[in-house]
């Protein structure tokens, strides 16, 4: 079911009051930029898809959030997901209609697991990412709630499999022991998701170099590899980054 489509290349965009911020282990942001103009550039650059995520979901955030969100529909041709202090039904109708094609749901899913339930029967599945942020704890992956901050007792491949049965379309894992350390991704840990999954798996959290993604196809088998600073800040170049994968044989789109 999954096998034969291209490889996907997905810039992620942390928003905080409107602007794009970036940071390392889920602390110490500093500002990147535009979101409107990033998603623009990524989009003339190459990019399959894009994620935004409200990092600061307060209800003031919110409003400006969907805004920005009317905004990039109308500056970009890529899918885009878009993710962050969605906890009901309506939160997810605001954001479609504001003209998002999916939504990321991560804490307000493990909370209420039904959450996926009513947003797949409702919208269907496509619309529906299940975003897991885990850690790896005494030998076992763990799930995180809060962006990072509270450890729950779900462990990954089970909260990834019971996301699947309810209905999610795609699995956007994120390694906390990764993220934005620049050394790879948890190859192993997407290895296992993919192959136990029929849903696409999206890599999140380590990627330092070209060589990163070559392995998060190959190794972690993975349908997808997002990144954040190392777009954000040029040290990769979208359209560079797939001719070197597509000269290692991975299917991407040029």
């Amino acid at each position: 079911m999954k096998k034969g489509l291209a490889k996907r290349i997905v810039p992620c965009l942390d928003v905080k009051n409107g602007e794009t911020v970036k940071g390392t282990n889920f602390v110490n942001l500093r500002k990147a930029g535009d979101p409107v103009e990033m998603g623009k550039a990524y989009c003339e650059a190459g990019a399959d898809e894009l994620v935004y995520l409200d990092i600061t979901a307060s209800h003031e955030g919110r409003k400006t959030f969907t805004d920005m969100v009317t905004r990039v529909a109308t500056e970009i041709n890529i899918p885009f997901t878009v993710g962050g202090g969605i906890s009901a039904l309506e939160d997810v109708e605001r954001l479609l209609y504001a003209g998002a094609d999916k939504v990321s749901i991560n804490s307000a899913a493990i909370n209420n697991p039904g959450l996926i339930d009513e947003i797949t029967s409702r919208f269907g599945s496509q619309v529906c990412v299940c975003a897991i942020d885990a850690k790896f704890d005494d030998n076992e992956w763990m799930c995180y709630l809060n962006g990072g901050r509270i450890r729950t007792d779900r462990k990954l491949y089970e909260w990834a499999r019971e996301a699947e049965e309810r209905g999610a379309g795609e699995i956007l894992f994120t390694s906390m022991n990764h993220d934005g350390v620049k050394n790879g991704y948890a190859n192993d840990a997407l290895c296992h998701l993919s192959e136990t999954l029929g849903i696409p798996v999206i890599a999140s959290g380590g990627a330092g170099c070209p060589e990163h993604f070559r392995d998060a196809f190959t190794v972690g088998k993975a349908d997808a590899a997002l990144a954040a600073s190392v777009f954000h800040f040029g040290e990769i170049k979208i359209r560079e980054l797939k001719e070197y994968l597509s000269f290692e044989g991975i299917n991407v789109r040029l």
